[in-house]
């Protein structure tokens, strides 16, 4: 027994050499979206930034999520083969990225900004904590939709027979992902905010995004088929799992931080 997967096709409309792909279309409604609301809680005077901060700052977001994203996933997944092959290692509509390195690119794009600007970087850092659940759900959603990063057989009533994988029924992973790094983790950060006031202790928000992805990650990671080609620590913590085990000692590191400020 197995729900039938919605088989969409992952390009939305072809003109030429020219495709549209429901990836590249989530990564700019998640962007968009992102930037908007950011713009609104930028007007908060608890959060002490210039409203215009957002608006100036989207531009650096694209550039560290596209790089970053890629780059991680060049250095965590995939460093044999571009070793080989170097020159595809920027081939970003080949597909491949990294939400991990997407995060690390936002991150040095942000400290960058904030170093030029002469900001906080714990206050915009909580702001982009607040945002950033937004491109993490639309990013997973996109996967779903490419028929990527399945996850492992399954007998749950809700399994999918995902068409680039095999015939066995499979955890939808990426909906997992997509509820708990996005809705759920949404949900956490702004209740922090709106109703604990948060943005008064700097790096709480941030701290709580960092700590709460890297923990969604893990969980999923049980459900989600391993990554071929790389080894499993101890026999069982995947390469998703390792990376996630520092974001959330760190994470905890700063909302410790932030409660004793």
């Amino acid at each position: 027994m197995a729900l039938p997967f919605p088989n969409i096709d992952p390009v939305i409309v072809e003109i030429g050499p020219l495709a549209i792909r429901w990836y590249a279309v989530a990564y700019i409604v998640g962007l968009m979206l992102g930037w908007r609301y950011a713009m609104r809680l930028a007007a908060r005077t608890d959060i002490r930034l210039d409203p215009a901060h957002p608006d100036q700052f989207f531009v650096w977001a694209v550039v560290g999520v596209i790089l970053g994203g890629r780059l991680g996933y060049v250095l965590f997944y995939g460093l044999p083969y571009y070793f080989d092959h170097p020159a595809e290692a920027l081939a970003v509509w080949q597909g491949g990225m990294s939400f991990h390195g997407g995060i690390a690119g936002v991150t040095i794009a942000g400290l960058l900004f904030c170093r030029a600007k002469g900001i906080s970087a714990l206050g915009f850092g909580d702001l982009l904590g607040t945002v950033a659940p937004i491109g993490l759900f639309f990013g997973r959603i996109a996967n779903f939709i490419n028929g990527e990063l399945w996850g492992r057989p399954a007998d749950v009533p809700w399994a999918m027979v995902f068409p680039h994988a095999d015939d066995q029924p499979r955890h939808p992973s990426q909906l997992y992902e997509a509820l708990l790094e996005g809705a759920l983790l949404f949900v956490v950060v702004n209740v922090l905010v709106r109703r604990f006031g948060a943005y008064e202790r700097p790096g709480l928000v941030m701290g709580t995004f960092i700590a709460g992805y890297g923990l969604s990650r893990f969980i999923v990671e049980f459900f989600r088929q391993w990554d071929a080609g790389l080894d499993l620590m101890f026999g069982w913590l995947s390469r998703g799992q390792q990376l996630s085990i520092p974001m959330i000692l760190l994470g905890l590191w700063f909302v410790w931080r932030a409660r004793r400020t």
